[in-house]
């Protein structure tokens, strides 16, 4: 992939569009939908890439839109084995998001309708790579007896039994045979050395990372680990898993002895937080203590951005948090925790999502002098398959059964205690980065400063700054980005009081996917602490399609519309706009309140992949089966401190 820069509001900006997820199939074989741009260097095997040499020189309005992948599991991850992913390795996972074509696990093959820019394999580091291995009898590097059951049941062809013993060795936290040292480092060796193999910098970002996957008593407490560098640092250390420790305390000690010990430099990324039983933001730490300044600033430290969206649902925001929020209630898993064990009650849901987060890290700050919860957000596929695609008109799926068939929607996620069905399982996400380049060192740089932001699958363009003097005219100039870095900070900074101003002002522009459905609004999301340590959150609609306009009387804009007709899975681009922008000035500040703000842009309603599938396979869906998504992009927010 070629570097490419976005720095035009025009409608020529949307001619510029990073690439979207999707893929065709015809007779069982992938088609391009459209030329792709051939990567420059070779696939592993062949002669070394060339030379890639970055520009002298970068100004502040030189970064560029990125699209990538930070949570993609293959069949390295004992779960993805468990599930049918025997076949698709990390191997596999990266030559498909260059824009190669690989068979899936079903033996279905499939190609990029573009490539992505960037991709971490963030295979699960409990037992990585050990099943495959195990499978093909390769060997365990010394004496293992947990190592020799599975090898046994898998040569009787009993995975279920090895991966009822796997599941329950992750909700204990830890087991009685653990693997032997140097299994660890042979494996990790492989998984460094290929994602080395396959980084071409300039053209193809392969980050190195891994899942740590604590999940006491089946609660989701997962993050991904990635890192800045190369062989030369990570291969000087193993993964940390959730068999060393289940705190996440503790894994920000290794990460910062990573540091410590190679030069090198690592940040972790919280999964999508829906399925935590309350325990992802909860107001205490692992172990039940009392937040410190210290705990606060180490978390932030560690965790600058949050996975907002992924498969398993989108973790914005929940209906009961936001009940004046009309779209809050957006492909929501909200009955049980990771593992299907444990029901879910209201009590927990204020602990699992993004706003509520975001305002209680108001709080804490407001008391400690330090937020814990001070996070971008990005998305991400969390595949289990190797497939990174997120595009609804064609639907690869996430899981083994997940794949396209005719009664996959009808089929269980999992084998577990409460079950979540394939029906529920959202085509989302994408990590979008505003980066200098396209290397290790500037998408990591970008992802730790927060010029990032997620979406739902399409490729929503957004630029959003903040500051105190922009002009009404500045967003419609040619060189708007350089007024935006000059004037204030991009989305995931942070604004200090200017005693000559009146309010903060923002400048956001968004543009459509071009391979997509049209725009419906841009809206303002305000979280704010007021004087007697209440937190408030109130939506604006600040740019929108059609000559809408907000009622004064009930706050709202009417509906945008639909276009979407079931019956054979189609919407055209008759409503909404292709681009919104605008200058907004905060009209309730409070120069004495902590606030931020971010920004959530939607679609047009269009069909969702159940509606695809019924046409295509021509199956009645039961009533209950949602069949129209509208899409959407949210931005790292931007934050004011009095």
């Amino acid at each position: 992939m070629g570097t490419r820069k976005m720095v035009s509001r025009s409608a020529k900006w949307a001619t510029l569009a990073a690439m979207s997820g999707g893929l065709l199939l015809v007779g069982g074989k992938a088609l391009l939908a459209e030329p792709a741009e051939a990567p420059a260097a070779a696939v592993p095997g062949g002669s070394a890439p060339p030379a890639y040499s970055p520009p002298v020189r970068f100004a502040n309005e030189d970064t560029n839109l990125y699209w990538g992948d930070t949570h993609l599991h293959t069949s390295y991850s004992a779960d993805a084995f468990g599930f049918g992913n025997h076949t698709v390795s990390p191997d596999e996972a990266y030559r498909l998001a260059r824009g190669e074509e690989v068979a899936g696990t079903s033996g279905l093959h499939v190609k990029l309708r573009r490539p992505l820019d960037f991709l971490v394999v963030a295979d699960h580091a409990e037992y990585i790579g050990v099943f495959p291995r195990l499978a093909k009898g390769g060997s365990t590097e010394g004496p293992w007896e947990q190592g020799k059951r599975w090898s046994d049941l898998l040569k009787a062809g009993d995975v279920k039994t090895a991966m009822n013993e796997f599941f329950g060795i992750l909700r204990a936290g830890g087991s009685s045979s653990p693997e032997p040292a140097a299994l660890v480092k042979s494996i990790w060796q492989d998984v460094v050395n290929t994602a080395d193999r396959f980084n071409d910098p300039g053209h193809f970002t392969a980050l190195i990372g891994y899942e740590w996957s604590s999940t006491p008593g089946g609660d989701n407490l997962h993050r991904n680990v990635i890192f800045r560098d190369g062989a030369d640092k990570t291969l000087q250390v193993v993964p940390f898993s959730a068999m060393d420790s289940t705190d996440p305390e503790k894994l920000w000690a290794y990460l910062k002895a990573y540091e410590t010990k190679t030069g090198g430099q690592v940040l972790a990324i919280p999964h999508n937080g829906n399925l935590s039983n309350g325990r992802m933001f909860m107001p205490q730490t692992f172990t039940g203590q009392p937040f410190t300044a210290s705990y606060a600033r180490e978390r932030a430290r560690w965790e600058p951005v949050y996975e907002v969206t992924q498969t398993k649902g989108t973790s914005e925001t929940h209906p009961t948090l936001s009940p004046s929020d009309e779209f809050a209630g957006f492909e929501l898993w909200d009955t049980t925790n990771v593992q299907g064990a444990v029901r879910k009650t209201p009590a927990m849901l204020q602990y699992e999502y993004a706003r509520k987060a975001l305002k209680d890290g108001l709080l804490h700050e407001q008391k400690l002098g330090a937020n814990p919860f001070k996070f971008g957000m990005i998305g991400s596929t969390d595949s289990h398959i190797g497939v990174t695609t997120t595009a609804e008109d064609n639907f690869f799926g996430k899981l083994p059964n997940s794949e396209p068939s005719a009664r996959r929607y009808a089929l269980p996620v999992a084998e577990t205690k409460i079950t979540q069905w394939n029906w529920q399982i959202g085509a989302s996400g994408m990590a979008a980065v505003w980066a200098k380049e396209n290397t290790r060192a500037s998408i990591f740089d970008a992802i730790r400063r927060r010029e990032v932001y997620a979406t739902t699958g399409s490729r929503i363009q957004l630029r959003v700054f903040g500051g105190w003097n922009f002009a009404k005219s500045d967003v419609q100039r040619p060189d708007y980005v350089h007024i935006g870095y000059e004037k204030g900070v991009p989305m995931g900074g942070d604004l200090t009081r200017n005693r000559g101003a009146r309010a903060p002002i923002f400048m956001i522009a968004a543009a459509k996917d071009p391979d997509d459905a049209n725009l419906d609004r841009a809206q303002m999301i305000k979280g704010w602490v007021d004087a007697k340590g209440v937190t408030h959150e109130k939506i604006y609609d600040v740019a929108v399609s059609g000559g809408r306009r907000v009622d004064p009387k009930t706050g709202k804009l009417s509906a945008v519309g639909s276009t979407v007709n079931l019956a054979d899975a189609s919407y055209t681009n008759s409503i909404g706009a292709p681009e919104l922008a605008t200058v907004w000035a905060d009209p309730d500040f409070d120069p004495k309140q902590r606030a931020f703000y971010y920004v959530r842009v939607l679609e047009i309603p269009k069909p969702r992949w159940t509606a695809y599938d019924a046409a295509f396979f021509k199956v009645k869906m039961p009533a209950n089966i949602p069949m129209v998504v509208q899409d959407r992009a949210f931005s790292s927010p931007i934050w004011y401190t009095p």
